[in-house]
């Protein structure tokens, strides 16, 4: 699987919410707004709300669809009333702020190896987080060649088009770049459909549901970016 250019989803693929983006944060903004809710159900309120970021290929960028999402966990929670579309934006408002988030462990040093393999570095994000002061907050700059949001692109992952516009950047064709993400559907899915290899990174304990049908189409499944270079490094 030797690649020229590898490309990463960011959000927990690079990047996992700090405090304020875990079930007591989301009580915090809250109760800014009038809002009670029960920080012990978040995670499950996390699961129960994730269908609703599966959304059609053909899906252009909409704040609306995270809105949903947050309203769907605020709710989950236990929160009512009319604030909880006012408290939702907050929260949507406050995703696009990295010092809300914390990188991984290993990231910085396997971007370096990566790099200094002459590999190619990009990101490709569902996300309306400016990705040049991504790059700058975690001290990444001089590795990441180039970068497309969805919300600057238009469509989101997995539509091809936005894989296709990081290829374009990179200058590498779609046979010698692989794509990187936690989401069999938008990060795996996408990029095999643009023509790309992928690979799926499954943090979590236990096997992933879908780690066998990925492992019969070439995808391999790994635990920590820390596994990533063997693979793409020639």
């Amino acid at each position: 699987m030797a690649a020229r250019a590898v490309f990463f989803d960011v959000d927990f693929t690079l990047i996992h919410p700090g405090p304020m983006f875990r079930g007591e944060g989301y009580q915090a903004f809250c109760t800014r707004f009038g809002i009670e809710v029960d920080p012990s159900k978040f995670t499950d309120a996390v699961a129960s709300a994730a269908p609703l970021l599966d959304s059609p290929e053909e899906t252009p960028y909409d704040p609306d669809i995270y809105l949903a999402y947050t309203r769907h966990i605020i709710e989950y929670m236990g929160g009512r009333g009319p604030a909880i579309d006012d408290c939702s934006r907050e929260i949507y408002a406050e995703w696009a702020a990295c010092q809300h988030f914390e990188l991984y462990d290993e990231v910085p040093d396997v971007l370096r190896q990566l790099a200094a393999a002459h590999i190619r570095i990009g990101l490709i994000s569902n996300s309306h987080r400016c990705l040049a002061s991504f790059q700058s907050h975690f001290e990444l700059q001089g590795l990441i060649s180039a970068t497309v949001s969805s919300s600057e692109h238009g469509l989101m992952k997995p539509h091809p088009s936005i894989f296709a516009a990081a290829l374009a950047l990179v200058d590498v064709p779609a046979g010698d770049a692989v794509m990187v993400g936690d989401s069999v559907r938008q990060d795996v899915d996408g990029a095999l459909r643009a023509g790309m290899r992928a690979v799926l990174l499954h943090r979590a304990e236990g096997p992933h549901a879908g780690e066998d049908a990925v492992a019969a189409r070439g995808v391999p499944v790994i635990r920590s970016l820390t596994e990533l270079p063997h693979l793409v490094i020639a």
